[in-house]
This record gives structure tokens, C-alpha cells and sequence, in this order.
């Protein structure tokens, strides 16, 4: 046998050998684990729906799960497609009437199809699943593929976009990543990031008559205007039942890497997403409470402000001088690289200054309680 060969058979038998496959709430799922975090990815989509600690006998998944939502409301299982951590590509928001005719759906194909696994293997210390969809109307192909290392609470992503067009075009991509119920709690949970300037959604983009903020307004973060002339800390839960609220924040420019995090106080549980700056400016919040066992929270992470129309989007303009969108050339591909991690934290830790990827290690700060919890990050973004 050829030393090829033999080369291309190890690799298919290690990449059999190594899968996990499990189902999901129904759906056919892969689960990547090491000893300290299991995922588990959805093949419909790509979705992270549950990231759980090894050692947690509660199990807690901070991650959007919907149908466990409607199960304790009493609800009919969701049809959407939205769950977990998803990714809204080409597209972040609703579409235009024309667009719904042609089959285009909100935030994007890419959510909405299966995946098709391309490889799941272990090598050395790594743990990896390499997905791929192509997005026929958008007319890209998108991958994406996760990493898992031995002793580390951080799960690694690395996607890429290709266009299929002969020319330039701007690319709407969001990070959809979503918190809920059980592990959002009123006055339990708060979230951070590295805020330079704030804004509240307009309510004629969207118009909801659940909406408690202000419309349209600048706020210095966390503290958002209501419309009843009071303050909302938007580092908190979402407001009170029944109400649906949105708003953007622009980061900090001067950082390369920047981050936004979510601390349960009593569990002392924290999931966070690190990702470089220039890819995703904006983190937009979206709140929503729809009642009891209900809540649901975005850290989504964006190249746009608001989830809105790609006309909208284009006729908007920047926003505070800053970029709304990234350049796809033509027959061309571009990339995104961030992590997500999920730990414990030590008692008296209750707010995230700083997260830093520095040395093989991802250091988080509670400067004013003087708390820090180191991970290990074998990687780099």
C-alpha cells in the first residue's frame, strides 16, 4: 500500500472512531467533550445549543434553548430554527418583500439548512468538527469548524464566507449568541463587555408596543433611558413580563480583542464570547420576556447595529462613524476566528472588567472584588 493511502485510511478510521453522535431535542446533534466542557452542535444549522461544565452535576446550559421554554409554559415545540448560539449569514435581521418571494428567510440561509459534516477527528489534544453548507440564494458557501482542547473550558470556532459572484458586495454576518431561562434569572444575571458608545433600537424599525426604552436614543452604558422616564441597567436581566426591547453598543476600538460575558452571581457560573474587534464592532442586546420560565437574552455579536433589512442597513449608514457591514470581493473569501468559554468562578466574583488572551492563558478580572480566574488557551484569535 502506498504511504498516501495508508495515510488518507489512519485518517478516515481516526475520524470515524472519534464521533459522538446524539440527538438533541429530537434533532440529530454531534457532542465534542474534554474534561472540563461538552458541546453539543446541531447538524441542522450548525448550532451550539448546549455547552455544559463535566463536573456540574445540575448540568446548567446557559445557551437558548426554546423548546425547553415551551415545555414549561405549556407551549407547542417552536418551528424556528433559532436556538443556542446560531450564525446569521449572508443577512442579520428581517428580509424585504422581494427577498421573502425569492425564499430568502430572516438572519440568512445558513441557520435554516443542514450542515454537512466534512470531517470530526482527534488529533494530538484537539478535538475538531469541520462543517460546511452552501447557501444557494446568497449564492456563498459558508464553513465552519469547532475546536475542542484537552483541559480547556474554551471552545475555538473558526468560519470562513466565499463568494461564488464575479463582483464586490457588502456581507451582513451576526453571531446570534443567546442566553435564557434557566440560567437568566431576574437580578442573577449580569453581562459585560467593553462599551464606547450605546444606543436604543428605533421603535418604527421594528414597531412592538411591548417596547419599554426609549426610541432611538444615545445612553452611556449600562444605564438605558425607559420610556417612562426611568433607568434600565441593560447589564441585567430582561425587564419586567411581557416586553420586548432592543440596543446596540459600539466596543471598544482601541482593543484588538474584545469580549461580552454573562455571570449567573449565586450559580457563580460565566459564559463569554472573545472575538477580534474589527470583525464584529457591535454587540446588540436583545431583551425579551415574555413571562415566567421565559426570558431570553442576545449577546450578539455583529458587523451591523441593528437586525434590519440589508436595504435598511445600507440606507441607515454608519453609526457613529463606524462600519455596518464587511466587504466580500468577489470569488473571494473572507474569515472569522472567536472563542467561547464557559466556568465556574470563585465565590465574591459578581462583575467582568477585562478579559485578556495573553501567554496560552484567558485571563478574567473582577478588578473591584479582586477576583481573577485564569483558563488555559492553548490557541490564539
Amino acid at each position: 500500500m502506498r504511504p498516501g493511502v495508508l495515510l488518507f485510511f489512519c485518517l478516515t478510521v481516526t475520524a470515524v472512531a472519534q464521533q459522538q453522535t446524539a440527538v438533541f431535542e429530537d434533532r440529530p446533534a454531534l457532542v465534542l467533550a474534554n474534561d472540563k466542557v461538552e458541546l453539543t452542535v446541531i447538524n441542522e444549522g450548525g448550532a451550539m445549543a448546549q455547552i455544559v461544565l463535566s463536573g456540574d452535576k445540575e448540568k446548567i446550559n446557559p445557551l437558548w434553548n426554546p423548546y425547553w421554554i415551551a415545555r414549561q409554559a405549556g407551549l407547542n415545540p417552536p418551528t424556528s430554527f433559532a436556538r443556542g448560539h446560531f450564525v446569521c449569514i449572508d443577512g442579520f435581521g428581517p428580509v424585504s418583500a422581494e427577498e421573502r418571494a425569492a425564499g430568502l428567510t430572516a438572519h440568512g440561509e445558513a441557520y435554516t439548512l443542514p450542515w454537512k459534516l466534512q470531517s470530526h477527528l482527534k488529533q494530538g489534544n484537539t478535538l475538531s468538527a469541520a462543517y460546511s453548507v452552501a447557501l444557494p440564494i446568497a449564492q456563498e458557501r459558508f464553513t465552519r469548524t469547532y475546536h475542542v482542547v484537552d483541559g480547556e473550558n474554551i471552545v475555538w470556532v473558526d468560519s470562513a464566507v466565499t463568494s461564488l459572484l464575479g463582483f464586490d458586495r457588502p456581507v451582513f454576518w451576526g453571531e446570534h449568541a443567546t442566553i435564557s431561562a434557566p440560567f437568566l434569572e431576574p437580578g442573577k444575571v449580569a453581562v459585560d463587555m467593553p462599551v464606547s458608545r450605546s444606543k436604543t433600537k428605533a421603535h418604527g424599525m421594528q414597531p412592538n408596543p411591548t417596547r419599554q426604552l426609549q426610541s432611538y436614543v444615545d445612553f452611556t452604558w449600562p444605564m438605558a433611558p425607559t420610556i417612562d422616564g426611568q433607568m434600565f441597567d441593560v447589564r441585567s436581566a430582561p425587564m419586567k413580563p411581557n416586553t420586548v426591547d432592543h440596543t446596540t453598543a459600539l466596543l471598544d476600538a482601541s482593543r484588538r480583542l474584545v469580549f461580552v460575558t454573562a455571570l449567573h452571581l449565586d450559580k457563580r457560573l460565566l459564559i463569554g464570547w472573545v472575538f477580534r474587534r474589527e470583525e464584529y464592532p457591535w454587540v446588540q442586546t436583545w431583551l425579551s420576556n415574555p413571562g415566567p420560565n421565559r426570558m431570553t437574552r442576545g449577546l450578539e455579536f455583529a458587523t451591523q447595529p441593528f437586525d434590519l433589512t440589508r436595504a435598511d442597513v445600507l440606507k441607515n449608514g454608519p453609526l457613529f462613524d463606524s462600519p455596518v457591514f464587511r466587504i466580500l470581493p468577489a470569488k473571494a473569501t473572507i474569515t472569522s476566528s472567536f472563542l467561547m468559554f464557559y466556568t465556574a468562578v470563585p465565590e465574591g466574583f459578581r462583575k467582568v472588567d477585562d478579559v485578556q488572551l495573553t501567554g496560552g492563558k484567558l485571563v478574567i478580572e473582577d478588578r473591584a472584588n479582586k477576583r481573577t480566574v485564569t483558563l488555559a488557551a492553548s490557541r490564539s484569535l
